[in-house]
């Protein structure tokens, strides 16, 4: 078979083509992997809508960040991954590379690790990403441990929901805000649900710390979460974030001798530096995983790549109840 199905975006906003494309073929350090499902990020939307400059993915292309699948040839040159072997991980749909929207892909076999044995395909192709993006911001910027407290602004979504089960497993007290209609599955995790429309932020730092702070604040929408963020932490405390792109005061944060970080996940897809890195780091999640301590959330609804179009109409409804996942 020479061949593949794909589905193409052509233009800006444009409605996603199921198109015959070439198959491709693992080069040197590449496994052909055969897709069986592929997650979708918000990042996603905002690459087909033509608002991604970062990414560096022009159209016509082929989506998708986060993959899960079955190695279907070994390139020259690897070692580490065999014919047969289930993997995840999160490896084009950005930076020109093709995405994961499709059959196959010829990937970096730096980028990916043997999925969680625990979990189905498409439970781990929801994971990478988002994963990545939580451990580097709490393992690598902030090392988090037990007795903090932490505090995760939108702790219900993609990213939010895997540092909230990270800080618990880590010991920590873990507080994440986000809506009401969240609060059940936050609680479920371990994570107090603090409301934002019903709480500002002077009132849960009062109510949680005595109007101290939080000594971890991962924050994971931007903006005004930031801004949230830097009121929050607590004095010589970290506020860690996947979205700080905006302009923002950091007399909130110098007042306090807190620090900052912040985490740029597709870096090592980007610029081909460092991949081996987004390989090890889900080879922890995968063990974390198998160990209880870690499970991605997932919308029921099914979607094939024939109708990928009401997936991504689902994801820009925010009506989501967990990570969205196409089935190849």
């Amino acid at each position: 078979m020479s061949s593949m199905k794909a589905a193409l975006v052509e233009a800006q906003n444009a409605e996603f083509t199921i198109a015959d494309i070439a198959k491709p073929v693992a080069e040197a350090g590449q496994i052909l992997v055969r897709i069986k499902a592929a997650a979708l990020n918000p990042l996603d939307l905002k690459i087909r809508a033509g608002e991604a400059a970062h990414a560096r993915h022009p159209l016509p292309a082929i989506l998708g960040i986060d993959m899960a699948g079955i190695v279907e040839a070994v390139g020259p040159g690897v070692t580490s991954f065999r014919v047969g072997d289930e993997i995840y991980g999160m490896t084009g749909g950005v930076g020109g590379l093709q995405g994961s929207l499709a059959e196959f892909a010829a990937v970096d076999a730096d980028l990916v690790a043997l999925k969680p044995r625990n979990l189905t395909l498409r439970q781990a192709a929801a994971l990478p990403l988002i994963a990545i993006t939580a451990w580097e911001g709490l393992k690598e910027r902030t090392q988090v441990k037990a007795g903090q407290k932490v505090l995760v602004i939108g702790g219900g979504g993609g990213v939010g929901h895997i540092a909230a089960q990270m800080a618990v497993a880590a010991g920590a007290g873990v507080y994440a805000v986000d809506s009401s209609s969240k609060a059940e599955y936050i609680f479920s995790i371990g994570a107090a649900p603090i409301d934002y429309a019903k709480e500002t932020t002077e009132d849960f730092v009062a109510r949680y710390t005595d109007g101290k702070g939080f000594d971890i604040v991962y924050d994971t929408i931007g903006g005004k979460g930031l801004d949230a963020a830097f009121q929050a932490v607590a004095k010589f405390g970290h506020v860690v974030t996947s979205l700080g792109w905006g302009t923002h005061s950091l007399a909130p944060l110098s007042f306090k001798g807190a620090t900052y970080s912040g985490v740029f996940t597709l870096a090592p897809l980007l610029t081909g530096e460092d991949r081996a890195h987004h390989g090890e780091i889900l080879k922890q999640i995968a063990s974390r995983v198998e160990a209880g301590a870690l499970m991605p959330n997932l919308d029921r609804r099914q979607f094939s790549l024939g109708d990928v179009g009401e997936a991504y109409r689902l994801l820009e409804s925010r009506q989501a109840e967990g990570k969205v996942v196409v089935n190849i």
